[in-house]
């Protein structure tokens, strides 16, 4: 049997989320986001081909986004709630990291194998945001999933798509946790 990695195994099982709309203070500056990236790279990549880039982003740049979501949804005749909620999720960050999936044409790696490395991805951010201490939350909204917005705000061109935005911050309270999937429920063990 293996030597189980206690520390990092508590550390999965106790694992969440903190709403980003809580986040107060600081947020971590070049040298902290360099280090987290630094370790969310490791993540799995099926033919060494990176389909992704990283866009940080700081409060400025969630500005420009919060004006580029009120407009897009202008443009789309959305209602008041869709163009709180667009906005809202820009106006309130202060640090985010946009993960662009950046397909790369390889007969080899099939693209959802290279959509997944992406999810991957912001799912290392959070991992390793957290266990620097900070506050992380995967918090995309519709206008990360219009193809005009994503253009217009992150230069997605092609095949590229918003695979994520993972804000992070001083974490605020702390909501109680949600209730969690069901295992009996959700797996099956074995074909039959």
């Amino acid at each position: 049997m293996p030597a189980p990695l206690l520390d990092a195994f508590a550390y999965l099982a106790a694992r969440r989320s903190h709403p980003a709309k809580f986040f107060s203070g600081p947020t971590p500056d070049r040298a902290a986001l360099e280090s987290i990236l630094t370790v969310a790279l490791r993540v799995p990549d099926h033919g060494k081909l990176e389909p992704w880039r990283l866009i940080v982003l700081n409060r400025a740049d969630m500005q420009r986004l919060a004006d580029l979501a009120e407009d897009r949804a202008l443009r789309l005749a959305l209602d008041a709630e869709k163009i709180a909620k667009g906005r809202g999720q820009f106006d309130l960050g202060h640090c985010a990291i946009a993960v662009i999936s950046a397909p790369v044409a390889q007969e080899k790696v099939p693209l959802s194998e290279q959509l997944l490395s992406a999810g991957a991805l912001c799912m290392n951010i959070l991992h390793a945001a957290t266990a620097s201490g900070w506050g992380a939350n995967w918090l995309s909204g519709w206008p990360s999933h219009d193809p005009d917005f994503a253009a217009s705000a992150f230069g997605c061109t092609g095949a590229e798509t918003v695979a994520g935005i993972v804000h992070i911050g001083t974490p605020g309270p702390q909501a109680p946790d949600r209730p969690r999937p069901d295992l009996a429920r959700r797996v099956q063990w074995g074909l039959t």
